[in-house]
């Protein structure tokens, strides 16, 4: 039995990347005797197990064969035949075919070193075509590693855009596509993640909404936006995928939360920012405008939607509100009014709700 390092560790080891989780590959191994070891199987019919101390992901050397559409239609076969050159063949992108083992030296038949080196994302095999899903991860790591001058290999890009035109893109669900969008922002690249979609011509579809919208001038928006959230440490995904979306009508966000299934804080948020940056970021405002937005908010029972709309208007300004602090504190003078003083009035029923929204417009109109 070999046990070899593979994928992204070794990959991010070589870019002198921060190695994030590491998962290994075991060769002529069986599954009874991992289980021996003390090693826990993770799912019934995939051969990967956590080992017993450090909980890292060990997987016996696989093959997969098609058998249907998408990127499921995948069946797994291992046996302790299975060698370490057949396993690294399946894999995607000859960057993460890469093994090393215990004593350092690298296991390589496909060329990965070099095309690390030379800051390529090449495909191992035809078999890549079989998986739409690699259409996304090829956008994400060229996206990923852009600022370091990848790009995508010529025979790679003609592959990757002969599947779109073949409609692959279309067997992903929703929630898959929104996953692929999740790492791509927890990367720091996601403004590079869209653009390379646009350009591979895959953008339109999973989200035409999102392609119909874009630009190099958006492209370029969203570049500074996203420096600007990371010079601020905000790695907050709502407030994130709020900027790719901020130009967009509210029919066309909730049409982008179709085709790419948006957790409900995110699509949410984006809504809120679409009704209310206008209100909020005028110079004019008034009272009137003031208080409907916080009622249309329910700022009152939820007060942390309206901090995250002004940080999300702060990141789309690269720069806080001039009237941020005049706005919290006159939201904080507004919160404190409680009904129960109107109730000690004699005040009943419909005519405390009344009575509350006069005093918070009056609280609102000694600030605006």
């Amino acid at each position: 039995m070999q046990v070899y390092l593979v994928g992204g560790a070794v990959r991010d080891e070589l870019l002198g990347r921060i190695v994030k989780e590491r998962d290994y590959v075991v060769v002529g191994a069986t599954p009874e005797q991992l289980l021996k070891q003390g090693y826990q199987q993770v799912g019934k019919d995939f051969p990967v197990f956590l080992h017993p101390k450090t909980k890292e992901e060990y997987a016996l050397a696989r093959t997969e064969r098609k058998q249907g559409q998408g990127y499921t239609g995948f069946v797994c076969e291992f046996s302790a035949d299975v060698t370490l050159e057949d396993d690294l063949r399946r894999r995607d992108l000859t960057v993460n075919a890469i093994a090393k083992a215990h004593d350092g030296s690298l296991i390589d038949p496909y060329g990965g070193k070099q095309d690390l080196d030379n800051r390529i994302l090449r495909h191992v095999s035809d078999a890549f075509s079989e998986d739409p899903l690699r259409i996304l991860r090829v956008a994400r790591f060229a996206a990923r590693y852009h600022y370091l001058g990848f790009t995508i290999a010529e025979e790679t890009l003609q592959l990757l855009t002969q599947m779109i035109n073949q409609g692959e893109l279309q067997t992903l669900t929703a929630e898959r596509i929104w996953l692929e969008c999740e790492k791509s922002l927890t990367d720091g690249a996601f403004a590079e993640f869209l653009n390379i979609l646009a350009q591979l011509g895959a953008l339109s579809a999973i989200s035409p909404a999102l392609a119909c919208n874009w630009s190099d001038g958006l492209y370029q928006q969203l570049k500074n936006r996203y420096a600007y959230a990371q010079s601020q440490n905000i790695t907050v995904q709502p407030l994130l995928f709020a900027q790719a979306t901020n130009s967009l009508t509210a029919d066309d966000i909730k049409a982008v939360s179709e085709t790419i299934r948006l957790p409900n804080d995110v699509r949410d948020l984006a809504l809120q920012l679409n009704a209310h940056q206008a209100t909020l970021t005028s110079q004019t405002i008034t009272a009137e405008q003031l208080l409907a937005c916080c009622n249309q908010l329910d700022l009152w029972r939820r007060p942390e939607r309206f901090d995250t709309i002004l940080s999300a208007i702060e990141i789309n300004q690269a720069a806080p509100l001039s009237n941020q602090q005049q706005l919290l504190t006159a939201i904080k003078t507004a919160r404190a009014i409680n009904p129960q003083q109107f109730i000690a009035q004699g005040i009943t029923g419909a005519q405390i709700k009344t009575a509350l929204e006069q005093a918070r417009l009056e609280v609102f109109q000694q600030y605006f």
